[in-house]
């Protein structure tokens, strides 16, 4: 395994992270999650790679995510081994003072832990004032409950304003983003990720194999997640014409390479100056097709020959209104 620093925190990462919304109970919001023994046998594969990075959320499987993976870890590893992130936002309240306040602490009960790593805000909140946010933010890791603090999905104003918030009321910023990147969607290349180059933000993707469009060379499979996650189904299939010349690259490329398809599209990521790709696994095996990505090399005219056939895709990730309190799946295939 390989490791990496986030931002300016001097926390040390493995260059890839287990995503935990594969691990909970199922029907709480997707149908093909593991159950606990299952998740743990996943989460067990990842410390032998040498993984020591996991991002959950205190939406995922209604709590039962960050239960099955504070349970697995402490059986498993001392708890300044590992690196975990969880998220606030899908919540009552979304991003207020209180709500922040409340649900930090029903993480780390849920998680078995007196502080976290890294604590993301899942979605920008447009009912609570940025200062408000921040400010809270700011005084868990003041307290100690949280090391550092991250951001997922938004705009770029929007993630920038905060970083300015932050800055001239001399509160912490945020060292991490956590967007939604991939050879079929690639708009926070405009915007996102020079704002967060410039600002020494560290990028941690997820969705880096596109539900799985990146690791098989035909668009649908017979998987229950294939069949089932209606998520993937409003993220994806609308560009499936335009987005298949990419797949048929990437398959192309894996054969040239002597590798998985998965493989080709994670070497891109790492290319790009990504620090940790978030891999959602159902399989312990997919975890060793990951770690196998860190030894594929790809040239530049790999890298321009993948990107070539892009064209711009319609906003997926960031949200440009708050959703209807309890909705937690955006995007959803109707």
């Amino acid at each position: 395994m390989k490791y990496t620093q986030l931002g300016n925190t001097g926390i040390e990462v493995s260059k890839l992270c287990i995503g935990c919304m594969s691990f909970g109970k199922a029907g709480t919001i997707h149908d093909w999650t593991l159950d606990e023994s299952e998740s743990a046998k996943v989460i067990n594969h990842a410390l032998e790679l040498g993984i020591n990075f996991f991002d959950t959320a205190n939406c995922y499987s209604a709590g039962t995510s960050e239960e099955y993976l504070g349970k697995a870890l402490k059986n498993s590893v001392a708890r300044d081994k590992v690196v975990i992130a969880s998220k606030v936002y899908f919540n009552e309240g979304r991003l207020s003072r209180e709500a922040v306040a409340r649900e930090i602490d029903g993480t780390l009960k849920r998680l078995g832990t007196d502080y976290l790593d890294l604590y993301i805000i899942h979605r920008f909140d447009y009912d609570t004032p940025i200062e408000e946010t921040m400010g809270a933010l700011d005084e868990l890791v003041k307290s100690g409950k949280v090391r550092a603090i991250g951001a997922s999905a938004m705009y770029g104003y929007q993630f920038h304003n905060m970083q300015i918030a932050a800055e001239r009321n001399n509160l912490t910023p945020f060292s991490t983003m956590e967007n939604h990147y991939n050879l079929l969607y690639r708009e926070d290349e405009r915007e996102l990720i020079p704002i967060c180059r410039q600002m020494n933000v560290s990028l941690m993707p997820y969705s880096p194999l596109a539900a799985g469009h990146l690791t098989r060379p035909q668009w649908r499979t017979d998987s229950l997640r294939s069949r089932t996650d209606r998520v993937a189904m409003g993220k994806y299939d609308k560009m499936e014409e335009q987005d298949m010349q990419i797949v048929s690259r990437v398959h192309e490329l894996s054969q040239k390479h002597g590798c998985k398809m998965s493989q080709i599209a994670l070497a891109w990521q790492w290319a790009k100056g990504i620090a940790s790709p978030i891999i959602g696994a159902t399989k312990a095996s997919y975890l060793d097709d990951a770690a196998g990505a860190l030894d594929v090399e790809l040239s530049a005219e790999d890298i321009n020959y993948l990107e070539e056939m892009y064209v711009p895709h319609p906003i997926v990730g960031a949200i440009n209104h708050n959703p209807a309190q309890g909705v937690v799946l955006l995007d959803q295939k109707k």
